[in-house]
């Protein structure tokens, strides 16, 4: 038997769900998955040539790490500052910065690991309209 102890969750494959940003999530921490109380840790796919829906993390902190691709995220009020990511770099989002990323490769799906202090990842997930701060 093979058990683990008190404490320990092993994911072996990360669940998929229906994200609100519209890209392919597959969550391994969280507290549905692991009864994680203050954390969640997902990998994310951005197929070739596309984006996330504009949105923002309502109170809570992004951590992202570039696996594979090249990642252009548009942030802040209206979306009018740019930044862009490849494999091995690390993204911080602080709380409540509107963003959207988006895969620069129209052939490769860009991948990346994301992490934020929030169990619950997609509950505070809120859909940010730019022209509203245009």
């Amino acid at each position: 038997m093979n058990e683990q102890p008190a404490g320990v969750v092993a994911v072996r494959s990360g669940v998929a769900i229906d994200a609100r940003q519209q890209i392919p999530y597959f969550v391994g921490i969280s507290e549905a998955t692991t009864g994680a109380k203050g954390l969640s840790m997902q990998l994310v796919v951005i197929p070739p040539g596309g984006a996330a829906q504009p949105h923002l993390h309502q109170g809570y902190e992004t951590a992202i790490y570039v696996l594979s691709g090249q990642v252009e995220t548009l942030y802040g009020p209206g979306l009018r500052k740019r930044v862009v990511s490849g494999p091995g770099e690390f993204l911080y989002i602080a709380p409540d910065v509107p963003h959207q990323a988006r895969n620069l490769s129209a052939t490769e799906p860009a991948r990346g690991i994301v992490a934020r202090n929030d169990a619950n990842e997609q509950e505070r997930v809120i859909l940010y309209d730019p022209a509203l701060d245009a």
